[in-house]
């Protein structure tokens, strides 16, 4: 975790993919929240609704949850006769974010640049956004904290909605990101739409797949 000349931290890919599965699973899972690592490293490792898809260890994740634990990013707590340890995010007391501004910020996390329908799109199960305007409105929010936690992009060519991205990691990275996501183009017309529609299917299978086995997983363990 580095700091920039204006005191703003910078968190690599790994704390932010951390942080952004404690604060999707608290919404998504909340009887099976606070997370144990083995359904923290499953959250981190989804197929589905992650971008870019990630291939992270226990170990790994547990180095990370170390890190963000020294910054006050995370809380671990140990339960009176439990033997496992389980973590909850600390990011909606560190920057004063009601569950709205949260939402917004976690799907940025999770799936890369996105424009203001897409969030609102991709945000419901997490905080249910009743207009684009209210998506807007949100990450504005976002854009003037200090230092901000988003950033609003211009328009790319061929483009009508501006995208926005997160600064957690930079605005080195982000610029990466945009670089990347220009070149890699995009899908038109309603073949992409029929194929967007049919992976938002999918995303959502697997999501309650991975919400099954991240349940299961826990419940297995009070026998163990």
């Amino acid at each position: 975790m580095d700091v920039t000349p204006d005191g703003a931290e910078v968190l690599d890919p790994y704390e932010i993919r951390v942080l952004a599965v404690l604060a999707e699973k608290e919404a998504l899972t909340p009887d099976n929240y606070p997370l144990s690592l083995n359904a923290l490293v499953n959250g981190c490792n989804q197929l589905s609704s992650r971008d870019p898809v990630m291939a992270l260890s226990e170990e790994m994740v547990a180095e990370v949850l170390q890190r963000l634990m020294q910054n006050k990013y995370v809380n671990g707590i140990t339960q009176a006769g439990a033997r496992v340890t389980k973590y909850e995010h600390r990011m909606r007391i560190k920057w004063s974010l009601e569950q709205d501004k949260l939402a917004v910020l976690t799907i940025l996390m999770l799936r890369g640049l996105q424009t203001a329908g897409e969030i609102r799109t991709r945000s419901g199960r997490l905080h249910e956004f009743k207009s684009v305007a209210d998506v807007e409105q949100a990450l504005q929010f976002l854009i003037d904290k200090y230092p901000p936690l988003v950033s609003k992009l211009p328009l790319a060519p061929g483009t009508k909605e501006p995208r926005y991205g997160q600064l957690l990691g930079g605005e080195e990275a982000l610029a990466r990101e945009e670089t990347a996501a220009s070149l890699g183009g995009s899908v038109g017309g309603g073949q992409g739409s029929r194929i967007g529609a049919l992976e938002q299917e999918v995303a959502q299978l697997r999501r309650q797949i991975d919400d099954l086995t991240a349940q299961f997983a826990d419940f297995r363990q009070q026998f163990e």
